[in-house]
């Protein structure tokens, strides 16, 4: 058996029972990094601190042998994430498209509708609750 092979042997045995890097451990992973360099650029002691320890937070979720609490943590993280990831995507098509066409809310359940530019007043109806109203593009 090589060198290489036993590392690679003690290091299997010795992660029996852990779970690794999720998404929430490499998100604090890539938080420390972007930290640190803005510690760099900035000379702000805060956050260098701050990127160690979310560099120390994702160590120990890596290493942890507690899955279920982890997996809780990431699936909590996750369900924030996407929510936050929508958001931001829809804003970005909206930025994106706002020349072609004239994004608002329905008055009744504030649904995000969009009309084309340059149609003049229109009767639109809601897709999610059939409300008719008139809009002006």
């Amino acid at each position: 058996m090589s060198f290489l092979q036993k590392v690679r042997t003690s290091l299997a045995k010795f992660m029996t029972g852990r779970r690794g890097a999720d998404e929430l451990s490499l998100a604090l992973l890539i938080a420390g990094v972007i930290l640190s360099f803005l510690s760099s650029i900035t000379r702000i002691g805060l956050f260098y601190l701050i990127g160690l320890v979310a560099y120390g937070l994702s160590i120990f979720r890596m290493f942890s042998r507690n899955i279920e609490k982890r997996y809780g943590e990431n699936v909590k993280f996750l369900t924030f994430w996407r929510g936050w990831r929508s958001n931001l995507k829809q804003f970005i098509n909206r930025v994106k498209n706002m020349k072609k066409y004239k994004y608002f809310k329905c008055p009744q359940c504030n649904a995000r509708l969009r009309l084309p530019r340059k149609v003049g007043e229109v009767t639109v109806t809601c897709g999610k609750c059939h409300h008719a109203f008139k809009q002006k593009a």
